[in-house]
């Protein structure tokens, strides 16, 4: 059973700063991506940035500039690094991950969430 340990969520100002890290229980090298989605309250879930096993990196275009994606395989953490922090910024931020199978299979797994509020 893998899990994702999301932390580092919480309020910041606009044009702050936060850092969100996810810890899965298995090495994060062994994901073929991994990465965050966010929801905001009425809206569906939306890709915000992820990190494929061989670091290449995607990003929304409403992210791209301001948030940064890493990966730590010696600590076994993902980061991200999100800067000059809007209010449409506000969500809950979900690690996701996904492993693939030697027959090509996919797995997906989910974080429990945390909330990120950037007041107006």
């Amino acid at each position: 059973q893998v899990r994702l340990v999301e932390s580092g969520g919480g309020l910041a100002q606009p044009g702050g700063s936060l850092r969100l890290s996810c810890t899965p229980s298995q090495s994060v090298y062994t994901f073929y991506v991994i990465g965050w989605y966010r929801q905001p309250p009425g809206s569906q879930r939306a890709l915000v940035a992820t990190i494929t096993h061989d670091r290449k990196t995607t990003y929304a275009d409403s992210v791209k500039g301001r948030f940064g994606i890493s990966r730590d395989d010696h600590d076994n953490v993902v980061h991200l690094q999100m800067d000059n922090l809007k209010r449409e910024d506000s969500a809950v931020y979900y690690c996701h991950a996904m492993r693939k199978s030697e027959s090509g299979d996919l797995y997906t797994y989910w974080g429990q969430g945390t909330q990120v509020t950037v007041p107006s």
